[in-house]
């Protein structure tokens, strides 16, 4: 987020949450437009940022619909640990392909799930937890929830943007999304 600047910007960000890269903010967008399924995180999401005093708009998203946003209208697009949620996944990147400026860019971070670390770290903490407290069958919660694994995604995005930086973590001197937990990414606007 530092090496983005927002400095009079149309900011549209997928599945918000609780809005903890504020901090970390170079300077300040004109408006943040705010997108997610769930009006009780729209609602938590846009009261931080009214807070903050910076103009929001709220979107609630509904499955295979087109997002109410004109073509070209948003400078820079944010989705941090939301993608891998999303299905259809082609569907959404083609809408937020559309409202991005020809010059905007897709900023954020995905967990690198399918991958090896993630898979162990899932088997020997919440799998483990849930498997032990409770009847509920994690793997098809996970399934479910995160339909979208990591490499299905960067190959996605890679079809509808222009890759300008990729980071992995921890292990970021070993590119290899096998042996890290988060992928960050910064695309640009295919047009």
């Amino acid at each position: 987020m530092k090496a983005l600047d927002l400095k009079d910007k149309t900011i549209l960000e997928i599945g918000p949450g609780d809005i903890r890269h504020v901090q970390f903010w170079k300077n300040r967008p004109s408006c943040v437009i705010l997108a997610d399924v769930q009006q009780a995180m729209l609602d938590k999401s846009s009261k931080i940022l009214n807070d903050q005093r910076v103009a929001t708009q709220t979107l609630l998203m509904h499955r295979n619909k087109a997002l109410p946003l004109e073509d070209d209208s948003v400078d820079i697009i944010l989705t941090f640990y939301s993608l891998e949620h999303i299905y259809p996944l082609p569907h959404y990147l083609s809408e937020l392909k559309r409202v991005l400026k020809s010059d905007g860019f897709l900023a954020g971070a995905i967990p690198a799930e399918g991958g090896v670390a993630w898979g162990g770290g899932r088997f020997i903490t919440s799998r483990r937890w849930f498997k032990k407290n409770t009847r509920i069958n994690p793997d098809k919660i996970i399934c479910w929830e995160h339909p979208n694994f990591a490499d299905h995604i960067l190959s996605e995005l890679d079809q509808y943007f222009i890759r300008q930086q990729i980071h992995y973590w921890p292990l970021q001197w070993l590119p290899f999304l096998d042996l890290n937990l988060v992928i960050r990414f910064v695309y640009r606007n295919r047009k």
